[in-house]
């Protein structure tokens, strides 16, 4: 199970404090974190505070040494609502400047989750709506219940899904992606996952029966605990240098370069050497 991290612990997340309002940082010794985003009255929409707290979380955890896998949930029925409307409204009443700098922190709070050189996992308990979608897009894996709902809903408030917009077209594609921006239809978890964001749909955990996600956290945890950290943050890197590039001979060059550089760290020897040697990597713990 996973267990708050003690910000007077310095082995807990690199001694990071977790003194947070709208989110909780909860962290076990196997190397698994989770962010709980916790305004459950609110839907788990986010608003200023909220982007700035998921912004340091993530900024913490990709520094964390002993994080390997980072699960990301919403407290109470939804997973979230995407962006809380009083605040969007607020800034929009700002100066341009005050407004787009704010759009921006959300964008670099989104791009963050992204660029995280770690296993990241959406545990979708229940709508993910907005910019709540656009968590579930930047991350590398989902799970959702089978009950859950996704919408991007944006164009029904005179808006656009543009900070989000480049996860959600990288997800599922831009022929997808233009019709439910356009129409801001809803959809299952099943059409969801036939679209690739989600990748696997459960059925709600009977009455009593715990939480329905802890196999996943077993799951991806066991699977996170297995791979080289190094060679995961390379392998998320090279998805994004080679993503809608040409396969010519500058494609072949640099894919050569990444194998030959990895082939050389001190994490492949010790993996080629473990799987001779049939035993476990020293990474396994």
């Amino acid at each position: 199970m996973l267990e708050a991290i003690d910000p007077q612990d310095p082995s807990a997340a690199n001694s990071h404090p977790a003194q947070y309002e709208t989110i909780r940082l909860l962290v076990d010794s196997g190397g698994a974190a989770e962010i709980m985003l916790a305004r459950p009255e609110k839907h788990n929409a986010f608003n200023a505070q909220m982007v700035l707290e998921l912004s340091d979380a993530f900024s913490a955890l990709a520094t964390a040494d002993g994080v390997r896998v980072v699960f990301l949930r919403g407290e109470g029925r939804a997973f979230s609502a995407g962006g809380d409307l009083v605040w969007m409204r607020e800034q929009a009443e700002k100066p341009f400047e005050d407004n787009e700098a704010d759009a921006l922190a959300l964008a670099q709070m989104l791009r963050a989750l992204w660029l995280m050189p770690k296993l990241t996992v959406a545990l979708v308990n229940g709508a993910a709506m907005g910019g709540g979608l656009g968590l579930v897009a930047a991350c590398d894996a989902a799970v959702a219940i089978d009950s859950a709902r996704f919408q991007l809903s944006e164009v029904r408030l005179g808006l656009i899904p543009a900070v989000i917009g480049p996860y959600v077209v990288e997800k599922i594609g831009p022929g997808a992606a233009r019709g439910l921006f356009a129409s801001a239809e809803s959809f299952e978890a099943a059409r969801a996952q036939n679209l690739g964001l989600v990748d696997h749909v459960l059925a709600p955990a009977p009455s009593g029966g715990g939480d329905v996600f802890d196999p996943w956290v077993e799951h991806y945890s066991a699977l996170a605990r297995a791979s080289a950290p190094k060679a995961v943050a390379a392998a998320k890197r090279l998805v994004r240098e080679i993503a809608g590039h040409p396969i010519d001979e500058a494609m072949a060059r640099l894919t050569a370069r990444r194998i030959a550089e990895i082939r050389a760290s001190p994490e492949a020897r010790e993996g080629l050497a473990a799987f001779l040697e049939k035993r476990p990597p020293d990474w396994t713990g």
